[in-house]
């Protein structure tokens, strides 16, 4: 197929069994289409914004930056977000890694910190204020690429960010993605910046490594913490993945209190099967499983007439 809504078409008439994406014209309503079986669950990539660790009144290193980060990602409505501009396509982070990964946990210790409330992020907003006050000259911006649809979604969160902390942020598009990356590879940036990550492999390790320890190449906004770094290795030289996986979610209350990154959706795997097969699922990648497919039994009942 070229045509995404040609297949789903196919989908709902029972000509073609399984596809691994939804049009978006069908965004809103493949959940209730009663012609399909439809799928919609949080996958493997995860979406964020960095903030360089080194940015003034940002610095990750002091409890004032900690405040910031904490209180701009509690400023966030993440579940409007995902509802209202991602059409439900979207699940709120809950911390660094992804809902499809071993080890993964809805209930680490800091996670508050991902969730909106905007009583506490005024707080403490007010709380960095008296460390080192932010003035009228104070601004933040928000970049993305502006040929990747981000725009209405960093829009919202700009909004979001406004209407709690009635601070000084916009959005600065960066006309193409090739312009961005080279902004972000070459450590330009002022200000947030958008980021996303997939795993290599399901493992939390390829999550948090690559993006936090000191030094690695995918670190854009240089976080150097010790604790985490240790942590890290430890949790790689680990006997058993359970093991790893308890070392590196110690590792993550780090992430949660110095935020270097500040997470916020899932992004979804989602697809529709017909009514003509039988144990379909999606893997860590978000691909259905093809191998376990099963068709239905189809009867034909004929009626002669002597």
């Amino acid at each position: 197929y070229t045509d995404a809504n040609a297949a789903y078409a196919d989908v709902q008439a029972g000509n073609l069994d399984v596809m691994d994406t939804v049009p978006s014209a069908d965004s809103k309503t493949f959940e209730s289409d009663s012609s399909v079986v439809p799928y919609n669950k949080a996958g493997s990539v995860i979406q964020t914004f960095t903030i360089p660790s080194d940015l003034e009144h940002w610095k990750t290193s002091t409890e004032e930056g900690q405040l910031r980060r904490q209180a701009l990602s509690m400023a966030i409505d993440r579940q409007a977000i995902c509802d209202k501009v991602l059409n439900g396509l979207g699940t709120p982070a809950v911390e660094f890694t992804s809902p499809k990964t071993p080890g993964y946990s809805d209930s680490l210790k800091g996670n508050e910190n991902l969730k909106y409330n905007k009583k506490k992020a005024k707080e403490l907003w007010e709380k960095a204020n008296a460390i080192s006050p932010w003035t009228s000259d104070d601004k933040l911006t928000f970049s993305y690429n502006a040929d990747g649809g981000a725009k209405p979604i960093f829009e919202a969160v700009v909004n979001s960010v406004k209407n709690t902390l009635d601070i000084d942020v916009t959005t600065n598009p960066v006309p193409t993605f090739q312009e961005f990356r080279n902004d972000v590879t070459g450590r330009k940036m002022t200000g947030a910046f958008r980021n996303g990550w997939q795993g290599d492999y399901p493992a939390l390790y390829n999550f948090l490594q690559p993006q936090f320890a000191t030094g690695a190449d995918a670190n854009k906004g240089k976080y150097s913490d010790s604790e985490f770094d240790s942590l890290v290795t430890q949790a790689s030289s680990a006997t058993s993945s359970a093991e790893a996986a308890k070392i590196l979610q110690q590792a993550q209350t780090i992430l949660l209190r110095d935020m270097p990154a500040v997470p916020l959706w899932y992004t979804n795997a989602n697809g529709a099967w017909s009514k003509n097969v039988d144990n379909v699922k999606f893997d860590w990648k978000g691909q259905p499983v093809f191998y376990q497919i099963t068709k239905k039994s189809i009867r034909h009942c004929f009626h002669i007439s002597l």
